[in-house]
């Protein structure tokens, strides 16, 4: 088969579709829960941060536990492991169980992105991953853009049981089309010699890197570069958790949506996000085109996307919905051009052998935050109003690139 590896790249996107998508089922849901089950802003806020706590502890482990079973198996699990949690849903009838299957969900979920990353490896030269990667978190998005309207349909029209099992069920059919298709490139019986080749043709892969010495580890963590990135994630994860998980909520409160029309338009500012994703890879590159160093053009590439952020305030404020989407939908922008360049840092200032661990790192902290984060917006929500959330979002980006700017002063070597 010609372009195999493009069908894998295919795959991954799909399944971090299916990721954000399942994930984000109960911010639409939510909706029609809180009638139902007399919920409030804080028990939702408890909900989500059972997640994000689940999804944060187990992401630096998930990997691990790939690596050991391979991509293959790894992955089937995580997947067959999330999907039925969502199914199972469908059973919740309190704010306690659903808390519990959302902390299941999170377990599962946290394997997504360590072994997209680890079949990109595999599966493409090195010249290709960044292409590969992107293409695969663009599911990011669309999964959140998906979600609002096909949720909300699946509520109206057979209700909010089936909103669960069917997400859930769509991931159980990934599944199979991956046990089918994937295959290590030495072993895959639809793979073409050339393309064969292609993959082996550069850079050897991640598993082959060289190991780690506890001296290069002391190192890196001593050097202000890695706090910088654990402030900066720690500070602006937690904003794009809050558009994700909250906006839907928003909508219904201070807009009056109905769940049709939060079907019909809180995609919107989701799909400005992969929008973001694409474009905000593409500032950094232009600048590092027209000769700039790599770690000046990736702080200007972010100070650019932080200027977008403090557009969540008029978001707020103005009278007209139309308005409040739009202005909604540049912070989704924006936070998603600041990711594709804060992503990037750990491959530009740490070795090799040490940049998957540098990403565990920063991605763990700044998960972890948003769990302790949601519990906040909840409280807050319910004893005042979404303004002091909006105003804290619309600066954190700023606050951090000032943080980056100050400590990540000159470019640092790939290699120590």
């Amino acid at each position: 088969m010609k372009g195999l590896r493009w069908y894998i790249a295919g795959m991954l996107m799909l399944v971090t579709t299916i990721n954000y998508l399942d994930r984000n089922s109960l911010s639409v849901a939510q909706v029609e829960l809180e009638r139902r089950f007399h919920m409030t802003n804080t028990d939702y806020g408890y909900m989500t941060f059972a997640f994000l706590l689940a999804y944060g502890i187990m992401h630096p482990f998930m990997g691990r536990i790939i690596d050991l079973l391979t991509t293959r198996r790894g992955m089937a699990l995580a997947v067959a492991w999330w999907s039925v949690a969502n199914i199972a849903h469908a059973f919740c009838r309190s704010v306690f169980s659903f808390a519990a299957l959302r902390a299941l969900l999170g377990i599962g979920e946290a394997g997504n992105f360590p072994g997209a990353a680890k079949a990109v490896a595999e599966w493409f030269p090195a010249k290709e991953r960044a292409v590969a990667t992107g293409i695969f978190n663009l599911g990011a998005g669309l999964g959140a853009a998906i979600a609002p309207p096909l949720i909300g349909v699946l509520i109206l029209r057979f209700g909010w049981q089936a909103a669960f099992i069917t997400t859930g069920l769509i991931g159980l059919v990934w599944l199979v089309g991956w046990l089918l298709l994937y295959r290590q490139p030495e072993s895959h019986p639809l793979l073409t010699e050339e393309e064969f080749n292609h993959i082996r043709s550069s850079a050897t892969n991640i598993s082959s890197t060289e190991p780690t010495s506890p001296g290069i580890w002391k190192e890196v963590i001593a050097r202000k570069e890695l706090w910088a990135l654990l402030i900066a994630r720690s500070l602006t994860d937690p904003v794009w958790l809050f558009f994700t998980m909250w906006l839907p909520k928003y909508f219904k409160a201070e807009r009056g949506f109905d769940m049709k029309e939060i079907a019909m338009f809180v995609w919107i500012p989701f799909l400005a996000a992969d929008l973001g994703s694409i474009v905000g890879g593409g500032i950094s590159a232009y600048f590092i085109k027209r000769g700039w160093p790599v770690i000046l053009a990736r702080k200007t590439a972010l100070l650019i996307s932080a200027a977008l952020m403090p557009t969540a305030l008029p978001a707020v404020f103005v009278g007209n919905w139309v308005w409040a989407l739009v202005f909604m939908s540049i912070p989704t922008f924006g936070h998603q051009s600041w990711a594709a360049s804060v992503l990037t840092l750990p491959g530009d200032l740490f070795p090799k052998q040490l940049v998957a661990s540098a990403y565990g790192i920063t991605g763990t902290l700044g998960i972890l935050a948003g769990s302790v984060v949601m519990i906040v917006v909840g409280k807050v929500v319910d004893v005042s109003s979404y303004t002091p959330i909006f105003v804290a979002a619309g600066f954190m980006h700023l606050v951090a690139a000032s943080i980056i700017w100050l400590l990540i002063r000159s470019p640092q070597p790939a290699n120590l």
